[in-house]
């Protein structure tokens, strides 16, 4: 069987490092493994594949696949390659989410924590030498996680680990899940200090307005699909409380990010930290760079230090299933986008 690895970006994070390549290749010395680093490659060699480990096929190159029966994806998101012809196609496809829940999760605490104590204000002032106690002190900016609702849209793996490590700080936490169930959700209960433990709810994505107008946190961690993008527009924003903090590091389309900017300029929002953006690499031109009230990640949250150990150990987990004839985890629903 002729597997095609073909993980590849103008940004070296995102190669696959050529290790892991070799350890596939020792770990199945059946199969033979071809790399490919280019679009150009891919379409040379993906007409006699069995398998793609890659985080993206084109139209073209799908069309020249004569063989092919399987993709999996290094990365949880699909979306790029859900065209219309990928869709209709018996091609099975998994992704890898699951992998980077925990990093994730780790990144939303820790940018929504940053947010909520002025940490980026802190770093302006030590560049500046300045002692700004009185400045962090004015108007009681300086908040606790365990005081806030925090929303999470997109309640999967990722949001799951987000939503758990909030709860565990003593966040009021509900998350926004397509397959809850439809009941009334205590959109005006207010987070308790006194309570031993903080409760987590899912409710359906009907709720979404009514949560966003309670929330103190809301972070998004939906897949991108035609029916989320831009999911949170000006109305969404509009809708926001007073001082609440958006988190974005599932898509940056899922959000207007021209939208978002002019609710940030209103001075409603206490900030927004955004890791995904609508275009990437962020234009030097955005507005967004500029601004002190958000902070920006270059798209790292779904990284750590095994990152390619980890998504190399699926893949071949999943292989094995293949070569089997079992049961393959993390399938994607073609039609519903994930």
């Amino acid at each position: 069987m002729k597997i095609l690895v073909a993980i590849y970006s103008s940004f070296a994070c995102w190669c696959i490092p050529e290790v892991e390549v070799d350890w596939l290749r020792r770990e199945f010395p059946e199969h033979v493994f071809a790399r490919a680093d280019a679009d150009a490659e891919v379409l040379s060699c993906i007409p006699d594949a069995d398998v793609v480990f890659g985080a993206t096929v084109r139209p073209d190159q799908l069309a020249a696949a004569r063989r092919l029966r399987w993709i999996h994806s290094p990365a949880a998101g699909i979306g790029n390659m859900l065209f219309p012809e990928m869709v209709a196609s018996p091609i099975l496809m998994t992704n890898s989410r699951g992998n980077s829940a925990a990093t994730i999760a780790e990144h939303v605490i820790a940018v929504t924590l940053a947010l909520l104590r002025d940490l980026p204000l802190a770093y302006r002032r030590q560049i500046e030498r300045a002692w700004a106690q009185d400045e962090f002190n004015a108007g009681a900016r300086i908040r606790m996680l365990r005081d806030c609702r925090v929303l999470v849209i997109g309640f999967g793996s990722i949001g799951g680990e987000t939503g758990r490590l909030a709860a565990a700080l003593g966040a009021r936490v509900v998350g926004i899940r397509r397959s809850a169930p439809e009941h009334d959700a205590d959109v005006a209960q207010p987070p308790s200090p006194e309570r031993a433990e903080a409760p987590i709810t899912t409710v359906p994505p009907a709720h979404l307005h009514a949560e966003l107008r309670v929330a103190d946190v809301v972070v998004i961690s939906a897949p991108q699909t035609a029916k989320t993008l831009h999911m949170i527009g000006a109305s969404e924003l509009a809708l926001m409380k007073e001082g609440a903090v958006l988190v974005n590091v599932s898509r940056g389309k899922l959000i207007d990010e021209a939208a978002l900017v002019r609710a940030l300029q209103t001075g409603r929002l206490r900030g927004a930290a955004l890791d995904v953006f609508e275009h990437e690499p962020l234009p030097v031109d955005s507005p967004l760079w500029s601004r002190r009230d958000v902070l920006i990640t270059p798209h790292v949250s779904g990284f750590q230090a095994h990152h390619w150990p980890d998504a190399a150990k699926l893949f071949a987990d999943n292989l094995r299933r293949f070569v089997a004839g079992e049961p393959l985890v993390n399938v994607v629903d073609k039609q519903a986008g994930y």
